[in-house]
This record gives C-alpha cells, sequence and structure tokens, in this order.
C-alpha cells in the first residue's frame, strides 16, 4: 500500500493582537491533527512549512520561504520529497476529523490512481493527489482555494468530493469559528486548552443555535453558502431558513481581484443605510448568520485584518474603517442575535452547528439543556 505524505502549511496570520489570537488556535489545531494522523497509522511522514516553530519532534519542518508563494512552495515540497501521493491541509483546517477518518482517507487516496480528493471544489483546504507530479501541469496558484480545479482542469486529474459534513467542511479562519469551535465536541485537547484559555463568551451564538429547534423560527443565511448546507439545515433542523447564496469561488475565480463582486444585501445597504437595513433583517428572520466578506467586498474595501476580525467579534470601538465600525454597532445592537463572519461561517461552520442542534448534543450548551 502507497502510503501519502502529509503536507500541512501554517502561518501567514499575525500582526495584531486579534490576528494572532486566530494563528494561537491555527497552531493547536495543528498539534491535534499531528497527533491523529501519527494515531492514524497509515501515512509516510509529516512535512510542516511554516514560518514560526517546530510544533512536534516528530514532523519534517519546512521553513515557508520569502517572498511566500503558495503553489510555488508546494511545488518545491513535492519536488524535493518526490512525493507521489502529497495530501496537503491548510493551516486550522479539519479540526474536527477524527483518526479513524484520516486513516479511511489515507486508504481510499492509496487505491486510486490520477484522481484529486478534496473537500471543496470552489475553495479547497485539504487536497489529496496522485501522483505529485501532477503539480508540474498546472499554473501555480497564489492560494489554495484554486488547487483542487487547476488539478482537474488543467492536469486531467479524476475528482473525488469528500463528504459535505462539519468533519471534512470546517476550517478555521476567523475568530468566528472559534466561537463555533469551542461550542463543539470533536475538537482536540490542544484546541480546547487553547480556546479555554480565551474566555470566549458563546452566550451570542447559542442564542442563535438554539432558534434551529424551534419550529416557529426562521433564520437568515446570507453570503457563500451552498446548496449541501441548505439541504441540511432543511432536513436537520426545525426552524425555516431565509437563504441568500452568493458570491460562491469569488476568490478562486479571481472575482474579488477584477473588482466584479456585488450582492443584493449590498445594493440594499446602499440604498437605506445600516440602521434601517439592521431593522430590516430583524423583521426576515429570528436570526441571521452573515458571510460579511461579501458585503465589505460588493463595496470595495480594502480592509486590514483586524478590522475584519474585530467585526466578527462584534467589537466595533476597535475597528478603523467607519464604515465597518457602524455596520458592526448596529448587528451588536440588533434585536436579534446577528452572527457575522467569512465563508467557514456560512459553509462548515454552520455544518458544525447543525450537529449541536441534534438532540444527543444539546446539553453542550452552557451544559444547561434547551
Amino acid at each position: 500500500m502507497t502510503k501519502a505524505y502529509v503536507i500541512i502549511f501554517l502561518g501567514g496570520i499575525a500582526g495584531s493582537p486579534v490576528a494572532e489570537m486566530v494563528a494561537g488556535c491555527h497552531r493547536a489545531i495543528a498539534r491535534d491533527t499531528i497527533e491523529r494522523i501519527h494515531q492514524a497509522g497509515i501515512f509516510d511522514r509529516v512535512i510542516l512549512v511554516t514560518d514560526g516553530d517546530q510544533l512536534d519532534p516528530s514532523v519534517v519542518v519546512e521553513q515557508s520561504g520569502h517572498p511566500f508563494h503558495f503553489g510555488k512552495r508546494l511545488k518545491e515540497i513535492i519536488d524535493k520529497y518526490d512525493i507521489e501521493t502529497p495530501f496537503y491541509i491548510g493551516g486550522g483546517s479539519i479540526p474536527l476529523l477524527s483518526s479513524d477518518e484520516l486513516r479511511e482517507l489515507g486508504i481510499q487516496l492509496s487505491s486510486l490512481e490520477n484522481a484529486v480528493i478534496t473537500n471543496n471544489h470552489y475553495s479547497a483546504d485539504m487536497v489529496a493527489f496522485t501522483p505529485g507530479k501532477a503539480i508540474g501541469d498546472i499554473e501555480l496558484p497564489t492560494t489554495d482555494n484554486p488547487l483542487a480545479q487547476l488539478l482537474v482542469r488543467q492536469a486531467g486529474l479524476h475528482e473525488v468530493c469528500l463528504p459535505h459534513t462539519a468533519h471534512y467542511q470546517f476550517d478555521v479562519d476567523t475568530p468566528t469559528d472559534l466561537f463555533v469551535l469551542k461550542l463543539h465536541p470533536g475538537i482536540g485537547s490542544n484546541t480546547r486548552a487553547y480556546l479555554e484559555g480565551l474566555e470566549l463568551d458563546t452566550s451570542h451564538l447559542e442564542r442563535a443555535v438554539r432558534l434551529f429547534t424551534d419550529e416557529d423560527a426562521q433564520i437568515l443565511i446570507a453570503g457563500r453558502v451552498g446548496s449541501h448546507v441548505w439541504s441540511q439545515l432543511e432536513s436537520e433542523t426545525s426552524c425555516r431558513v431565509r437563504m441568500l447564496a452568493e458570491e460562491r469561488s469569488l476568490r478562486a475565480d479571481e472575482r474579488d481581484r477584477r473588482g466584479e463582486v456585488c450582492t443584493i444585501l449590498g445594493f440594499y445597504l446602499e440604498q437605506v443605510g445600516t440602521e434601517r437595513f439592521f431593522k430590516t433583517l430583524a423583521r426576515l428572520g429570528n436570526a441571521a448568520f452573515i458571510d460579511t466578506r461579501v458585503l465589505f467586498t460588493h463595496f470595495g474595501l480594502n480592509l486590514t485584518t483586524a478590522d475584519r476580525f474585530y467585526s466578527d467579534l462584534g467589537q466595533y470601538a476597535k475597528i478603523n474603517n467607519p464604515f465597518v465600525r457602524e455596520f458592526t454597532q448596529q448587528a451588536m445592537e440588533s434585536p436579534i442575535p446577528v452572527i457575522l463572519g467569512g465563508h467557514s461561517l456560512v459553509s462548515g461552520g454552520l455544518l458544525a452547528l447543525i450537529e449541536l442542534a441534534r438532540p444527543g448534543n444539546r446539553m453542550l450548551l452552557t451544559g444547561k439543556g434547551w
């Protein structure tokens, strides 16, 4: 059985306390992932590509390189170690995936030829493929988002998509994802200890998630949300769902770079302003989950990571951009819980929250039951 080399990229988030908070969680997730990879017992080697320190003496450490280019660095690693079956994992990805699931994935990969396995065709952060030399047949991407698409379109590999579950789809990109992760029982010990140290108040999110079991409630979801998320919301929750799905793959297709991103919510916000905007949301649903990156890109905002992350946290007083500061303040003062975040919130994040709404997990929320 041919064993795969796991290549974990870790780094790239820094510059402010709130960014360091997310980066710290990425490191904790990477430690848990490395432990689970070893427990799986099927992978030949783990290579950590990082701009930081070594996390585990059992792994091979390669520096990220400067200036950093994702595709070029990945190809260099594959070429250097002559990797036939590379299994790439992005920092902060698959924090819920168990060692048994990793073993099954390794077995699946070893039996494939001329194929790529990915957790998300449109925005991949976990990609395994064979042969490794196929990396030389594609236009090397600057980020991991389009990697799976390029291997299919340009290298001619057959695509195998992983199940649309929280274990495969959820990854940590923003502070909002830390709140979701803290509530979930499937995280590793390193991640659990790190999140407990942050003393995150999850009550705002819990208030929204409780509505998943309320037949009279309606949830508004807006952003880059896929049909599989909508399907699971419809089949596994009791609430009604109002969905506005827009601009999937905006980064992989580089629509953001070309200034082509637009959203119905953005056009409405332009017309009525933030105060009326959130009053309208409160009429449309009892809670709202908003992928703000679509909105912010619609307005052409070149925000710092800190401003985006402080908006996710609802800490509007720390936001420099006046529009985002006002937007976030109105969201926090809304009569309904408004959860702000990025793509992960309305994809893997929602899938993880749906799992929490299942009968066996409801006691997890504040330990008081529902």
